[in-house]
Parts: structure tokens; C-alpha cells; sequence
């Protein structure tokens, strides 16, 4: 099951949109600001329904 979710970078702090993979579960993955290519630090904890995501830099 794939969801949307709009975040703000932690660097630049422009807004952006990440697609989720709820059926993969509890995730920490890395990918780069679209806008300033710096590298953020994705956290999803999912239940396969219910969802949260935090975003922070690679030094939080």
C-alpha cells in the first residue's frame, strides 16, 4: 500500500513529498532534498494502516 506524505527538509527547509511503502513496515531509509541535495534521514514506523513519518539530518 502506497501513501503520500509532504514534508519540509531539515536543511533548506522547502517543502517536498515523500511516497511511502506501508507494506514494508517499520523503515529508515536515506534519499537527498530535491532542492538542496543535502541527505535526510527518513523514519516510517507503520502498522500497515496507520502511519508516522520524521524526517531529520544525518547528525540528529
Amino acid at each position: 500500500m502506497l501513501e503520500t506524505d509532504h514534508y519540509q527538509c531539515p536543511y533548506c527547509g522547502e517543502q517536498a513529498e515523500a511516497v511511502l511503502d506501508l507494506s514494508a513496515g517499520d523503515q529508515t531509509y536515506i534519499e537527498d532534498c530535491p532542492v538542496c541535495c543535502r541527505p535526510i534521514v527518513f523514519t516510517l514506523q507503520t502498522d500497515g494502516q496507520e502511519w508516522m513519518l520524521d524526517v531529520h539530518t544525518e547528525n540528529d
